[in-house]
């Protein structure tokens, strides 16, 4: 069983703080075998990837960025032995684009040619990986480049969200044609920094919630007494951010996707939802 969690923050500045506000409300390693560990996240231009190591507690704090970003990403897998996790832990990178799959696609290879056959060469040989998370991701950018949007800091949440639910659609119909009766969990979640994208296919849930601005911080020291003066009060009252998360501790306060559902926030923090084409 894999765990995600992304976020998609108004202040970079704030993040870690942002993620610190979600103690005890999820959870990061849902299952102890765990042993692939990625996060994500943005400085500047770079995009940045860092392995965890499989036998820590991994914590929300371990889960910030040293450095301003507007989003993060984390995905944590059990990969099986003899699998390289250089190659094999997500989040997968490409260009400004971070991608996670939650759980892996079980007999997947007879589909793994059919797909690929859909991807140019330049993407193909990106898959370096056995998994079937990373031939989605390659399907993913090949809807992007299509529309010749990849790059794009100017793409539209909307769209993004269509090719994301887009790329479901595609995997659905390689399995309807290869005879599989049951859809396997494809929960997805993308960004590029400027959008969070997350669709939800399967029975494994897929939640999300909006943080608003508040005054108090833990990390950052304040509290109810800290006055308006305080130079850091008014950033932190203006902060907001989008999370995504496949595990959580309590529903309460958490909106649960919809099987066929996929969220899209843009860089104003406003939430939508596409409905299942």
């Amino acid at each position: 069983m894999s765990a995600i969690l992304a976020a998609l923050s108004s202040d970079p500045n704030l993040l870690r703080c942002e993620l610190h506000r979600l103690t005890s409300q999820v959870v990061l390693r849902p299952d102890a075998r765990v042993n692939a560990l990625g996060v994500g996240s943005y400085a500047q231009e770079e995009v940045l990837l860092r392995r965890l190591a499989p036998g820590t507690d991994v914590t929300l704090d371990d889960l910030g960025p040293p450095h301003e970003s507007e989003a993060v990403l984390f995905h944590a897998g059990l990969l099986p032995p003899g699998m390289s996790p250089e190659e094999n832990t997500q989040p997968f990178r490409a260009r400004h684009w971070l991608f996670a799959h939650q759980d892996p696609l079980p007999d997947f290879e007879p589909l793994r040619g059919p797909l690929l056959s859909h991807v140019p060469e330049h993407l193909q040989r990106q898959v370096r990986g056995p998994t079937g998370s990373e031939v989605l991701f390659a399907l993913f950018l090949t809807r992007l480049r299509e529309l010749g949007r990849t790059d794009d800091p100017r793409l539209e949440p909307e769209v993004a969200g269509r090719v994301l639910r887009g790329t479901v659609r595609e995997v659905e119909a390689a399995l309807v044609q290869a005879g599989r009766v049951r859809t396997p969990p494809l929960n997805l979640v993308a960004t590029n920094g400027t959008v969070l994208l997350a669709t939800r296919c399967g029975e494994s849930p897929l939640y999300y919630t909006r943080l608003e601005g508040s005054a108090e911080c833990a990390r950052c020291g304040l509290d109810a007494g800290t006055p308006e003066t305080h130079p850091e009060v008014g950033a932190h009252r203006r902060r907001r951010t989008v999370v995504v998360s496949s595990h959580v501790t309590r529903t309460q306060g958490w909106v649960e996707l919809g099987p066929g559902t996929t969220l899209v926030v843009g860089s104003d923090l406003q939430v939508q939802h596409l409905p299942p084409s």
